[in-house]
């Protein structure tokens, strides 16, 4: 082989370890490296600049580092906002567009470039569809690639789970619903139809079972033969039920199932019942369904079922992230499971209380559930506001609602929703408001700005209605959006504020880590998209709380171009779906639930999008500044 075939072939497996690249047709990658020239820059050297003109150049960073730098941003830190190391490439915007760089770019450390001419880079995106579509959807196409990644992982270890090889001790997933031999049948019926069970268990004195009977059986044990309903289970059951210990396999009781034409087989250890196995759940091993799940939520009658069904969300999130939903619809259908938990709750504990089912009142859902963006690592973040009567004062109301609260709040917290450290909840006094008095308590913060004011703003201002009077809560937003859009030293305020949590870019490293080596997705990661949400949407009168959709409808009146909020959007919810696999991670190891990963752990195509992701955090916080003359 010559020796240009042979550097020809080197530049292009060195080029096939990174996107796009990895994702392009041999020929034409091959076609674009017999082109490519190599060039060299020196540390400090400007390789591009606004001032040189149309860019003309399509550079692909061999080894070494380059670092894009703005006037803005300059001027605010002396911080790159961009940086770019091996296997990236630059300028797109520019060569696609035939225009100017926007920005400076500089040589941070020696570096090797290969280089492709601009004509020559126009042809390889008509050649090359991969190529083409990674240049206009640069950061969609790396999180496709990302996710198909995930998906694979995660289907992979889903399947794993479902292994008819699983002891049955690992499926079972509750204590079966029991009841004496004696029990009356309208009895047994009306629990199975309250609780939405398919099967009911008879037990002695010692939890021994004795019989079982089935949704199966109904008919013909008791419709058909009309049954009087007064008698007793023992009669109708199926006695001397077989079960199984709870260290055989998933395969044996389905040979057991298959054998006797059973539909149940019941899990007994030590002569006691500990669990019950029917057909479906030996064949959809941990499939949680979505609406098997909210119809146990909206039925269950006591509290043990609703700390279950909590468990079942983490593992229904699991097997979403499988499936390849995305970290958009994820988070919402967390947020909106935890909604219905939470307002069964709080019907639950309205009907054991008298006093607070005699006052018009809404629960509102503030923060990250307000925004309907919960992962799994999410604490209680919740108020009411309620009506007075006439001839009432909030005071008398506010001790009637303090203790129902108080029960909710302690509620949720058994069901994984630990209680808020700052006592951002409910049963908290200053939390538990008539509608004036959360005005008046609005209007403070907008007007005196203090910096306790501009933190409660971050989590109040995103308050959602969940439960009760919505009209309350739609006039409170109605009210707030006008009076932050008067204010606009407040907006100022919570600008400079936002600014202070700079996303953790590096200028020697790829990322600034704290904390053990680690990274805050939340603070550092998703905040700064969430506060430049927040308060654009509050300057032009944006009524949504969920921070991709505030982007979306503040996108237009702000003049931000389409592509540039997708791309913001597409940064967040990767972000978004890194927190929700760290803290599936977490849960599968049984460690404490953080927002802090450490980079080294990410594979380089995370790790990419990651900076990615991080660099777009940047461009809407210059917005910001601009805007606000930060």
């Amino acid at each position: 082989m010559s020796a240009p075939n042979t550097l020809i072939l080197a530049t292009v497996e060195h080029l096939s370890r990174f996107a796009p690249f990895n994702s392009m047709e041999r020929e034409h990658l091959s076609w674009m490296a017999e082109r490519l020239k190599l060039g060299y820059y020196s540390k400090g050297e400007t390789v591009l600049s606004p001032e040189t003109g149309e860019a003309r150049t399509f550079f692909i960073i061999k080894q070494g580092e380059i670092h894009g730098e703005q006037d803005v941003v300059r001027a605010q830190d002396d911080t790159a906002w961009l940086e770019l190391h091996e296997g990236e490439c630059f300028p797109l915007g520019a060569l696609l567009s035939k225009r100017p760089v926007n920005s400076t770019y500089k040589v941070g450390v020696d570096t090797f470039c290969y280089e492709l001419s601009a004509d020559d880079f126009q042809t390889l995106l008509h050649k090359s569809r991969a190529f083409h579509d990674f240049c206009t959807r640069r950061l969609a196409n790396l999180l496709e690639q990302s996710k198909q990644v995930i998906q694979a992982q995660y289907t992979k270890s889903s399947s794993e789970q479902q292994s008819m090889t699983s002891p049955l001790s690992a499926i079972v997933r509750r204590e079966p619903v029991t009841c004496a031999p004696e029990t009356p049948m309208r009895q047994v019926l009306e629990t199975m139809n309250s609780l939405g069970i398919g099967s009911m268990v008879a037990v002695d004195a010692q939890k021994h079972p004795l019989g079982i009977f089935t949704l199966h059986d109904v008919l013909s044990r008791v419709t058909l033969p009309a049954l009087d309903l007064d008698t007793s289970f023992e009669a109708v059951m199926s006695r001397d039920p077989i079960t199984l210990p709870p260290h055989a396999l998933a395969y044996e009781a389905a040979l057991v199932m298959a054998k006797h034409g059973f539909r149940h087989i019941l899990v007994e250890e030590n002569g006691k019942l500990i669990g019950l196995l029917s057909e479906k759940d030996l064949f959809t091993l941990q499939r949680v369904g979505l609406r098997q799940l909210s119809g146990i939520i909206r039925k269950a009658a006591d509290l043990d079922t609703l700390k279950h069904a909590a468990e079942d969300i983490r593992q229904l999130a699991h097997n979403m992230l499988a499936q390849g939903v995305t970290a958009e619809q994820l988070t919402q259908i967390i947020s909106t499971l935890n909604d219905l938990l939470t307002h069964r709750i709080i019907e639950m504990e309205l009907a054991a209380d008298a006093a607070a089912r005699s006052v018009e009142f809404c629960w509102l859902a503030l923060g990250s559930e307000g925004r309907l963006e919960q992962t799994l690592n999410t604490d209680q973040d919740n108020g009411i506001v309620f009506a007075v009567p006439d001839g009432q004062d909030a005071d008398a109301i506010r001790a009637v609602m303090l203790p129902f609260a108080k029960r909710v709040n302690l509620a949720l917290a058994e069901c994984g929703f630990p209680l808020c450290n700052g006592e951002v909840m409910a049963s908290n006094p200053k939390w538990c408001l008539s509608l004036a008095e959360w005005k008046n308590t609005f209007d403070k913060w907008i007007y005196h700005g203090a910096p306790m004011d501009l933190l409660h703003s971050t989590i109040f201002f995103d308050f959602r209605p969940m439960f009760g009077a919505v009209r309350m809560a739609e006039e409170l937003r109605e009210w707030l959006g006008e009076a932050a859009a008067r204010n606009t030293r407040f907006l100022h305020q919570l600008a400079v504020n936002a600014l202070r949590n700079k996303p953790p870019l590096g200028i020697v490293r790829d990322f600034v880590t704290s904390d053990g080596h680690t990274i805050d997705l939340k603070l550092n990661g998703i905040t700064p998209f969430v506060d430049a949400a927040r308060i654009f949407s509050l300057a032009h009168g944006v009524s949504a709380t969920n921070t991709l959709q505030r982007m979306r409808d503040a996108g237009e009146k702000l003049r931000i171009s389409a592509q540039d909020i997708d791309a913001y959007c597409d940064a967040f919810l990767y972000i978004q779906l890194l927190r929700l696999r760290l803290h599936h991670e977490q849960c599968q190891a049984g460690e404490k639930l953080t927002n802090k990963v450490d980079p080294d752990t990410l594979n380089a195509l995370d790790s990419r999008i990651l900076r990615e992701a991080f660099r777009q955090a940047r461009k809407l916080q210059t917005k910001l500044a601009v805007d606000y003359q930060v």
